[in-house]
């Protein structure tokens, strides 16, 4: 188990493509956030969520905390966890991808590198929101949610460009793994539920 690194859950944005709170969206007997809680646990001393509803989540018992800024994206949440986190490494997991396994998480995890960010590029994209953030980025994610916001004023053009993850990560230095050679990888350990085609076939998945 990692007592110098907290893992951190993020819980989710408006699922405006899912139609609904998808962490609260059943997977077998147990809902997706209780899913992620699951895999994390058993890895991490530390667990914190964050969520911009902190209401629906306190029967995980759980220390919640919301974004400093609204509705800005991934990035928001993840500087909200390295903000609230006590640990300088922090591993950040999205509830888009329930199959995330324990061996892809000590994998990058244990991976050494003096970069800030340990990130893996899997199924032909980069994937950030299951990654490993020090909390010395921090400075840098403020300056750049604080930056796009100045930047985009008009509200409409704002929600349409939103705070892109992916530019923010052109910023900064990052370690982007390949990790498809592996022996336990497989491309559902990187499967992004977003949408109700998404949710039907995570559903075939054996969750008993």
């Amino acid at each position: 188990m990692y007592t110098d690194v907290t893992g951190i859950i993020l819980a989710g944005g408006k699922s405006i493509r899912m139609g609904e709170n998808k962490a609260l969206m059943k997977l077998g007997s147990k809902t997706v956030i209780e899913r992620m809680v699951d895999i994390v646990q058993p890895l991490f001393s530390n667990i914190i969520l964050i969520s911009n509803t902190p209401e629906e989540y306190k029967f995980l018992q759980l220390p919640i905390f919301s974004d400093v800024y609204k509705y800005r994206g991934p990035l928001a949440g993840i500087h909200s966890a390295l903000k609230n986190s006590q640990t300088e490494k922090n591993f950040i997991l999205s509830c888009d991808i329930p199959l995330m396994s324990h061996a892809m998480i000590n994998y990058i995890i244990q991976y050494k590198t003096n970069k800030p960010v340990t990130i893996c590029k899997a199924t032909g994209y980069t994937q950030p929101l299951a990654g490993l953030y020090n909390k010395s980025i921090l400075s840098k994610a403020e300056k750049y949610l604080n930056d796009f916001e100045l930047e985009n004023s008009d509200k409409e053009e704002y929600e349409k460009k939103k705070c892109r993850m992916h530019s923010f990560l052109d910023t900064i230095e990052i370690e982007l793994l390949n990790p498809e050679s592996l022996d336990f990888y497989s491309d559902n350990i990187f499967f992004n539920m977003n949408s109700p085609e998404d949710y039907e076939k995570i559903l075939n998945y054996d969750w008993n």
